[in-house]
């Protein structure tokens, strides 16, 4: 696999992947926080997909692109409803726009393609501004700030690799599929949890807020990967913060 980046993505990429898929490019070196608001940082983002295009179109590569499947694209989904694929969006900020709008630009470059809405990616290799380790750094420091009402659906990047690993083995391509845990967790919950797993009580600052909660499908998904995600919904949580709290609080450490 030829990867584009050096970020949290691209580390798991090539730790999964190694030299499998020679005829596969992923992008993985796009804008990282959904707040974004500089220019700069789109535009960088849509000529580097521009030019991975060009190059994938002249040597007969597969692109595999990473978009989102959070709020930004689908925005607050209704009690009992999951937002698929299909469904008509409107995302509500210019990171989900963006996002669009270069999925718009895959489907239509003629190359061969695969993409991934993700939600909240969780693992190895994150970077100290990504949510789970600002979580606990800001724990650890005595103070954390909580809207109230919000959830975020936390995706253990080994799920989402073996989501990656499956499709490519069986030559997936011209889809556009949810990768998520499908499990939206309260943030007041996330942050309990690592309370108790740090041994601190921190100040909450809360901020009132609407029940927040974006809900994807992963039925398109779980056609192709029907193994998708094998923890427990009411375990996915634990697993996720047993697995992956040591490697955050090390980033506090540092």
């Amino acid at each position: 696999m030829r990867i584009v980046g050096d970020g949290f993505l691209a580390r798991n990429l090539a730790e999964s992947f190694g030299d499998r898929f020679p005829a596969v490019t992923a992008l993985a070196c796009g804008v990282s926080r959904t707040t974004t608001a500089e220019a700069a940082e789109y535009d960088r983002e849509a000529q580097v997909l521009y030019d991975t295009l060009d190059t994938c179109a002249r040597e007969g590569r597969q692109v595999l692109f990473f978009s989102t499947s959070s709020f930004a694209m689908y925005g607050f989904t209704d009690e009992g409803r999951q937002a698929s694929e299909s469904y008509p969006v409107r995302p509500p900020n210019t990171y989900g726009r963006h996002k669009l709008a270069l999925e718009s630009v895959v489907r239509s470059s003629g190359v061969e393609y695969l993409v991934l809405r993700l939600s909240h990616a969780v693992g190895g290799h994150q970077r100290p501004h990504q949510l789970l380790p600002t979580l606990v750094r800001n724990i650890g420091a005595g103070e954390v700030t909580v809207l109230r009402g919000a959830h975020r659906d936390l995706l253990d990047v080994q799920d989402l690799m073996h989501a990656v690993g499956r499709l490519l083995a069986d030559g997936v391509s011209g889809e556009v599929l949810n990768v998520a845990s499908g499990i939206p967790q309260p943030v007041e919950s996330v942050v309990t949890a690592i309370e108790q797993r740090l041994g601190v009580t921190a100040r909450r600052v809360e901020r009132p807020g609407p029940r927040a909660v974006t809900r994807v499908s992963l039925e398109r998904l779980r056609r192709f990967v029907p193994d998708f995600r094998s923890t427990p919904d009411e375990k996915y949580l634990d697993a996720l913060l047993d697995a992956y709290l040591p490697y955050c609080a090390g980033l506090v450490g540092d």
